[in-house]
Parts: C-alpha cells; sequence; structure tokens
C-alpha cells in the first residue's frame, strides 16, 4: 500500500475552558451503579427454512426436534427425522433495567449448526435465562435477516452480510421482573465511564454548586458516592435525574493513537514534544527485471525434441544456438539517495508545527508512525502512545 500524501487526523480536546462550549452532561460519561441490564441466554429451533437449515449429520438439531414433537404427543424416532428446513439456533438477549413483566424486547439468534441461512424461518417458543437459571424471557416470532444467500447448481454462490444471524423484533416477553432497590436506598454511587480524578473532582464540584456541599464525595478516580438532599427525600428518581443533568467539562489526557493497517495518526491537543530532531533518510533502491527474449541464429540447426537447450549466450549481441528463441533475464539496479536535511523541533511545539514539520521533509503516515514511535523512545514525545 501506498500513501502519496500526509493524512493526519487531529482531536483537539480542552481548547477553551468556557463551560457552554465543551461541557457534557453527567449522564453522557457515566452511569449508575447497579442500574444496568441483564443477558438471557436460551436455545431453540428455527423452523419454516427453504432447505436452508442444518443437515442431517447435525445430530443435536435431530435429536432437538424429536424431543419437542414428543412433547406435543408424537413420538418419531431421532433417525426418521430430516432437518433441511429446521436450524439449532442460540437465542440472545438483553435484559434492559427496570423492565416490567408483558413487555416486549428484542431477541437474536445465531445458527450453531451448518445452516446456510435462517431467511424465512420462524423462531419456537424459547426459554431465556439469566445467569442464575431463572427463565426471565420467553421468546418466539419470525426472525428477520439483513443478508441473503444464492447459489446454483454449479456450486456458486452470491452472500451478502450474514444470512446465519438473524432478530425476532418484540419476538421476547418479559415473565420475571429483576427487583429494583433503587427506591430503599439512601445513597447512591456513580461510576465514570473512564478513570480520571481530574474529571471525578470536578463532578463533585459541579454536584455541590448545584445540591448543596454534602451531596457528593469522591471515593476514587472513577467513583462518586450521592447523598440525595433533603429536597429530594424519597424521591430517589428525579434527584438522580437532576444528577445525571449537571454539565462538566471532562479532562483529556495527552494521547497518541497509531494505526498502522491504516496510517491512521490521531493525536489530542495536550500532546506536548521537548526540543527534538528528526531526520528522515532518503535512500531509494530500485531493481526491475526485464527479460529479454533472444532469437535463434539464422541457418542454426534445430536442437532434438527433449534435448536441453544450449546455453545462453553470454553478450546481447549473440544469437541463441539450437534452433530456439532464449528468454533472458536483464537485471536493471538503481540506487537514489536524496538530502533532505534535519528538522528541529522546538520545545513545546503544536501539532500544526509537528505537521508542518514533517511534511517538510516528505514524510508520508507510514514515516510518521515510525517516527512518533522513535520520538516517544527518546523520551521527547510527553503522551501516551497506543498501537493499533
Amino acid at each position: 500500500m501506498r500513501w502519496n500524501r500526509l493524512t493526519l487526523v487531529l482531536v483537539l480536546v480542552g481548547v477553551s475552558w468556557a463551560q457552554d462550549a465543551w461541557a457534557v452532561r453527567l449522564k453522557e460519561i457515566s452511569s449508575i451503579e447497579g442500574v444496568r441490564s441483564n443477558p438471557l441466554v436460551g436455545y431453540g429451533l428455527v423452523i419454516g427454512l427453504q432447505g436452508t437449515g442444518d443437515q442431517n449429520n447435525t445430530q443435536f438439531t435431530v435429536h432437538s426436534l424429536s424431543n419437542m414433537l414428543l412433547r406435543m404427543g408424537i413420538r418419531v424416532p431421532a433417525e426418521a427425522i430430516k432437518v433441511k428446513n429446521v436450524a439449532a439456533v442460540v437465542v440472545t438477549a438483553q435484559l434492559p433495567p427496570f423492565v416490567r413483566q408483558g413487555q416486549k424486547i428484542d431477541v437474536q439468534v445465531s445458527s450453531i449448526g451448518d445452516a446456510k441461512s435462517l431467511q424465512g424461518g420462524t423462531l419456537v417458543l424459547t426459554p431465556l435465562r439469566g445467569p442464575d437459571g431463572e427463565v426471565y424471557v420467553v421468546a418466539q416470532g419470525p426472525v428477520s435477516v439483513g443478508g441473503f444467500t444464492f447459489g446454483g447448481a454449479s456450486g456458486g454462490r452470491v452472500q451478502q452480510n450474514h444470512p446465519t444471524v438473524g432478530i425476532v423484533p418484540n419476538g421476547g416477553t418479559v415473565e420475571k421482573e429483576v427487583p429494583s432497590s433503587i427506591n430503599q436506598r439512601d445513597s447512591f454511587r456513580l461510576i465514570l465511564n473512564k478513570e480520571d480524578f481530574t474529571t471525578a473532582q470536578r463532578a463533585v464540584r459541579a454536584l455541590k454548586a448545584h445540591f448543596g456541599p454534602e451531596v457528593a464525595r469522591c471515593i476514587d478516580g472513577r467513583t462518586i458516592e450521592l447523598v440525595p438532599p433533603p429536597d429530594f427525600l424519597n424521591r430517589p428518581a428525579e434527584f438522580l435525574a437532576a444528577a445525571e443533568s449537571v454539565e462538566i467539562q471532562p479532562d483529556a489526557s495527552g494521547k497518541v493513537i497509531l494505526d498502522e493497517r491504516t496510517g491512521t495518526v490521531i493525536m489530542g491537543e495536550k500532546v506536548r514534544i521537548d526540543p527534538v530532531a528528526v531526520a528522515q533518510g532518503g535512500l531509494t533502491v530500485i531493481i526491475k527485471e526485464t527479460p529479454e527474449a533472444v532469437p535463434a541464429a539464422p541457418f542454426s540447426p534445430r536442437a532434438p525434441q527433449g534435448a536441453a537447450p544450449s546455453p545462453a549466450p553470454t553478450t546481447g549481441a549473440d544469437m541463441a544456438p539450437g534452433g530456439q528463441t532464449v528468454v533472458l533475464p536483464r537485471s536493471d539496479i538503481q540506487v537514489q539517495e536524496r538530502s533532505q536535511g534535519v528538522t528541529m523541533l522546538s520545545s513545546g511545539v503544536t501539532i500544526a508545527d509537528l505537521v508542518k514539520a514533517l511534511n517538510a521533509i516528505g514524510a508520508n503516515p507510514r514515516q510518521l508512525i515510525t517516527i512518533l514511535q522513535a520520538i516517544h523512545r527518546a523520551g521527547a514525545l510527553h503522551a501516551q502512545l497506543e498501537v493499533m
């Protein structure tokens, strides 16, 4: 892969301290401890497929269908069942917090056999269990697949997306609620999405300014304890809604992210560089192979069939003996060296200065990644370096 220009993605964070310009709500960067979704999983069958289901050697699908028919009062030996219109699937879902009995949620089905597609299938009634083994949701309904696959008799096949994975919109019915203790709690914990003591302290100051001095305290770089003030006594939902709406300015640490596969470099505004000299080598070696066909000499006898041709001539002026045309390898080697000089970076240079300096020495994105890694190893780059 080759880059003709320097591509640099800059992420400018915290340029201004104005709260109106850069402030975000606490709900965007944090969550309430204990308020989360719960994963559910189950095993089921998708029926009604048009010959794209599991094959007969998928034994767990055969026995599952046989057991399902047995529970319905129909006894069919497993060896007598053909399952090409049936596929075994794992059904998964996320049970949202505060969900109530009878509500509908989406469920996802994924083939675990050798089915070719779930398109047009219907999920049979499937219980979904939580980590405690209890059934919280039952799922059933038509499967919506966002892809397709078509094949011909000669083996050609066209496929888009993943036809063996689909969803059942509103296919899950909540049968059991997850108990919530939010109304019985006299304090809450706000968990920041990213650990940062500066951001946590700013959040505490903003909460105290909004509710009062005793409403919040910082436990660590990620956790903030909240105590509802007297005005919100016995009204925890209203207090949490008001706390989530408080706006602060998150702190941003200096970080440089390098993606070597795409040549993308992302740098934060707080990245600083000490005085350093950068020299980009300009030595280029070009090796080009140009085969040359040498015709046979006139009136030369033809080599016997099956005999090895005579040795190739040593000069291009000679003719190939043996009555045969000979292809000779020609190697052209060129060495180019261009002088690009040394670029000096002073203390505390900005990202714009760095890009300008690297453009001056003709660095492409892959060379830029190498230069930044070398500057970091030299101790002149004050930022976290993350290579993807």
